[in-house]
């Protein structure tokens, strides 16, 4: 066949593995979505706004290891930016492609529409440097091979979005013909020199410590190294905590997993465990003020060891120049067997005392009756806000999934984001829980899980607030207008549409919600649990506090 630019795009998608790519129409890019569209093997998702296009993007990130989204000049790509911002910030390759200006217009001097009314059109580009890990325009077909392979290639190996714009006029113009590529991470930055010394710095470092502890960080899977991470515990013989973004990350069900490590809102022991180790391992972690509970669980010493995607920092040495995977295969093959772990009491699942069946539904009960909803096929997705703790709480089968966004923590996101990992993980049980003022951002992408017959179920936690906020600093600004949540889903069924919209407000209800939404196969589920807005847990006040404290410090004047 003929290649144009379009479809060499087209092309180097699929064989990295995009099998849907998400789309917002607009006059600049209609040329090259018909490129697209007209691509075998490719499937053309479409999203209410780009906002949510890009999330959806993220979402599918999460489930295939690399997405595409399409969105229109200026207008489209700066809304598209925070998803992005997001994808850059939790370590995901997403494509960000924009349709473009003519390119007879560059240097025209000429003002178009969707810029924001000067004759220099590059404000996009150089808007979109700090936020992905390669920006490239594409202005001629001569150079569009290059460019394109570059940005793809880059965004796999750093494992961070890339942008690629492209002249409507472009799109469709003939180049070459695309050779092979895989999804597989390109190395970089191999140095053997500093990998053997980090290797012998590391087994010295070892010598005569006798409690070992793994801290599983929420860069592993970005790292490509949550395997090798179990092959190394089960060398060590140590005991394993994840931080809470990492949860799922290492198996809750190996006998190694003790539970989350979140400082004073850890679980019951870690905290515990963790002190009293002379050797802290950490694996590819981030810490900033969500993670370190206020900086307050900072790790500090020489017992401590951080292993990060691209170096290894011990006994106040830094080395890098190789991946977290090589340093892991190296370090496994190299450690003596230790004993076999004891494996604790079986973690018990979340399981107060059930409420009586026609009391007010408590935050306990919700999260109870979604304990019921984890198996080894469900994907769950938490909201920024008490759903965190709430997610914390639940026993998670072996391949059971767990989806957070800690970094960016855009209230909103799991919509959108779960939208896109259910396309690109169809087949498996998706679940979300979100906070009606979350749910108000991004509420418009549940129609297009009705579009696309998702069969989704929506924990709608309506409290009334932004408890989240209320934890960390009360206000007249954390209260919201109240929606009838559950009677959107008719608006958004329109004359087609299979959604289901419920109220749960006792736990007989919730049950019996829960009961329809697993019967409902042809399209999404929105099941609006009524909470006492005080009703929230316990860490997340605990958790709250501290996060205030460290917002509210006063200025140091020098």
């Amino acid at each position: 066949m003929t290649y144009t630019v379009g479809t060499y795009l087209a092309a180097r998608l699929k064989q990295i593995g995009v099998a849907h790519h998400f789309a917002v129409a607009g006059d600049y890019n209609l040329i090259l979505l018909d490129q697209l569209l007209g691509y075998d093997g490719l499937k053309q998702i479409y999203c209410s706004n780009e906002l949510n296009c890009s999330f959806a993007a993220e979402g599918y990130a999460r489930a295939r290891g690399v997405a595409a989204a399409i969105v229109t000049f200026g207008v489209g790509a700066l809304s598209a930016t925070n998803g992005i911002a997001g994808a850059y910030a939790e370590n995901l390759p997403v494509i960000l492609i924009s349709g473009a200006p003519n390119s007879n217009d560059q240097g025209s001097g000429r003002i178009l529409h969707h810029t924001i009314g000067k004759t220099d059109y590059n404000f996009q580009l150089e808007m979109m440097r700090p936020i992905t890990c390669a920006a490239v325009e594409i202005n001629d077909a001569a150079t569009a091979p290059e460019k394109i392979d570059y940005a793809i290639r880059t965004a796999l190996a750093e494992q961070k979005p890339a942008y690629i714009s492209i002249a409507c006029n472009i799109a469709d113009a003939p180049c070459l013909r695309p050779g092979p590529m895989t999804l597989n991470r390109p190395l970089r930055n191999h140095d053997r020199a500093s990998l053997k010394a980090a290797l012998d710095a590391t087994l010295d470092w070892l010598e005569g410590r006798d409690k070992p502890m793994i801290i599983v960080g929420s860069k592993l899977r970005a790292a490509q190294a949550q395997k090798p991470a179990i092959a190394l515990a089960e060398k060590m013989g140590s005991p394993v905590a994840v931080m809470a973004a990492a949860k799922s990350f290492f198996p809750e069900t190996h006998p190694s997993f003790r539970g989350v490590y979140w400082g004073l809102v850890s679980d019951p022991g870690v905290e515990e465990l963790i002190n009293a180790s002379d050797a802290v391992i950490y694996l590819a972690p981030v810490f900033n003020d969500f993670s370190t509970v206020g900086w307050h669980a900072m790790p500090e010493g020489e017992n401590v060891l951080v292993a990060d995607p691209d170096r290894v920092t011990l006994a106040q040495t830094t080395y890098d120049g190789f991946s977290l995977v090589e340093y892991l295969d190296a370090l496994t093959a190299q450690l003596a067997q230790r004993g076999a772990i004891a494996a604790p009491d079986a973690p018990r699942p979340f399981n107060p005392t059930p409420t009586p069946p026609d009391a007010p539904l408590t935050n306990d009960e919700m999260t109870r009756q979604i304990q019921g909803l984890m198996t080894s096929d469900t994907t769950l997705f938490a909201e920024t806000g008490d759903s965190w703790f709430n997610a914390m709480r639940l026993s998670l089968p072996a391949h059971a999934r767990l989806e957070l966004e800690m970094q960016w923590g855009h209230i909103g996101w799991s919509i959108p984001s779960m939208f896109g990992n259910a396309i690109g993980s169809q087949g498996r049980r998706h679940v979300v829980m979100v906070g009606d003022g979350s749910f108000q951002l991004t509420a418009q992408e549940v129609s297009q899980m009705i579009r696309q017959k998702l069969p989704v179920i929506i924990f709608l936690i309506n409290n009334r607030g932004y408890v989240i906020e209320i934890a960390i600093h009360d206000g007249p600004y954390n209260m919201i207008k109240n929606w009838d949540y559950a009677g959107l889903m008719d608006v958004f069924n329109a004359e087609d549409g299979h959604g289901l919209g419920l109220h749960a407000r006792t736990g007989a209800a919730l049950d019996a919600a829960i009961r329809r939404a697993l019967a409902n196969k042809e399209g999404p589920t929105l099941i609006e649990c009524a909470l006492d807005q005080k009703d929230c847990t316990k860490t997340l006040r605990d958790w709250g506090l501290q996060v205030s404290g460290t917002n509210g410090r006063r200025a140091q004047i020098s």
